[in-house]
């Protein structure tokens, strides 16, 4: 699929059409579901994520971290691979039936031949085993992207907009939702990374959303439980965080349960340990943000913040194919928070969706209301008004795939 093709697909008459219908079997209709991403168009989006952003990102490691002489074989032998075949995990791997499980038929195809979300997510799983994160030995459990996570969590930035807390503590409730919503969602934006500004800062985020559900979202987020599914760790995790406390000391809700990976994913991603780093950040800070630390502590020794690292959720497959465990969680809450991109585009599916496509009607399988907050690094998006895709389109610049857009959805 070439840069453009989603979007250009994006009006009433977009591929397949949101009102089209297929049938299950038995003769039973189903919604319409467009044809799953691929990495297998030399130029597009997809393609250049396998083939240049894959192995920029074998390099940074590398660079990182002093890897021994079989890391860095296993590593080029994984940037050949990537280039062709994709193998199954190794005989001896911990997963390879729980991988095996979650294969379609992907494993022994050409890596571009797969669908993208469940080659990308192997990807990631792959590089982990390359550099000996399941093996005994020194590098077991040493997390390649633990530099770059240090980094920016250390930088001197993240020490001004934790100070910036001081200034929201006694914000009226409802002006601070907006504030906190906005900054959780533009949370891994590095131009506007963890910057809580009531003035012209919050006008432009606003500017930049092409969907605004968040009055929905705060109607569902009650006093009974809610679930927050995390994106990236550092100063995206941060304002998730504090909107966590936000929601347990501010709005009363009696319960957040927030999952989070159990093992480094996608660079970024925010595992338990990731958690525990920007506790210990905050508290550092002191100010409203120490406060806050200890407000999350405490709740997390009375089971008010619980933590969850599933297993599916580094899993190449929608929530679509939840499990049951998982399943119970999303449909015990009154509502669920999908944070970012790789979140959004496994609760719709990573298709070719007509961009009008209702939200609802994409996220209609999900077991209880859900919400996104996510901006845009990717080709999918539904949920949005023709005029809005047309006036998108209309400016000649790309909108989809740089993150200077955002979205917040919501469906009961």
């Amino acid at each position: 699929m070439a840069d453009g093709d989603v979007g250009g697909a994006g009006g009433a008459g977009g591929v397949g059409g949101a009102g089209h219908v297929r049938q299950r079997p038995g003769g039973l209709p189903a919604p319409y579901e467009p044809p799953e991403l691929l990495s297998d168009v030399p130029g597009s989006f997809t393609w250049r994520v396998l083939h240049e952003r894959h192995p920029s990102l074998i390099a940074r490691v590398r660079e990182a971290t002093p890897y021994d002489a079989r890391r860095n074989r296993a590593l080029d032998a994984l940037l050949e691979e990537i280039e062709g075949v994709m193998a199954p995990p190794e005989d001896s791997a911990h997963d390879r039936d729980l991988w095996e499980s979650w294969d379609r038929g992907h494993l022994g195809r050409r890596w571009d031949e797969v669908p993208f979300l469940w080659a990308e997510s192997y990807f990631y799983r792959r590089l982990l085993s390359a550099v000996g994160y399941f093996e005994p030995g020194p590098w077991r459990g040493v997390d390649p992207f633990e530099p770059f996570k240090q980094a920016e969590l250390a930088g001197e930035a993240v020490d001004e907009e934790l100070r910036e807390l001081d200034a929201l503590a006694d914000v009226p409730t409802g002006e601070r939702d907006q504030a906190l919503i906005l900054r959780a969602l533009w949370g891994n934006r590095a131009d506007l990374v963890f910057r809580i500004s009531a003035g012209p800062d919050l006008a432009d985020r606003e500017a930049g959303l092409v969907a605004d559900d968040s009055a929905l979202l705060w109607s569902l987020a009650g006093t009974g439980r809610v679930c927050l599914v995390a994106d990236n760790a550092g100063s995206e995790l941060l304002p998730d965080l504090v909107l966590i406390d936000h929601l347990l000391h501010a709005r009363g809700t009696g319960q957040v349960i927030l999952h989070v990976k159990p093992l480094p994913y996608y660079v970024s991603d925010a595992t338990v340990t990731d958690v525990l780093a920007c506790l210990r950040r905050m508290a550092a800070a002191g100010g409203e943000a120490g406060r806050v630390a200890d407000r999350l502590r405490a709740a997390v020794g009375a089971d008010r913040l619980v933590l969850r690292a599933h297993a599916f959720s580094c899993a190449p497959l929608p929530y679509r194919e939840m499990p049951a465990g998982m399943r119970d969680d999303f449909a015990s809450a009154s509502l669920t928070i999908m944070k970012g991109d790789l979140n959004y585009r496994r609760l719709v599916g990573d298709r070719a969706w007509p961009h009008t496509t209702p939200f609802a009607e994409a996220t209609a399988y999900f077991p209880g209301p859900v919400a996104a907050l996510r901006t845009l690094k990717s080709e999918v998006a539904v949920g949005l008004t023709g005029g809005t895709v047309e006036a998108l389109e209309r400016t000649g610049r790309p909108w989809l795939t740089t993150g200077t857009h955002a979205l917040i959805q919501a469906r009961a």
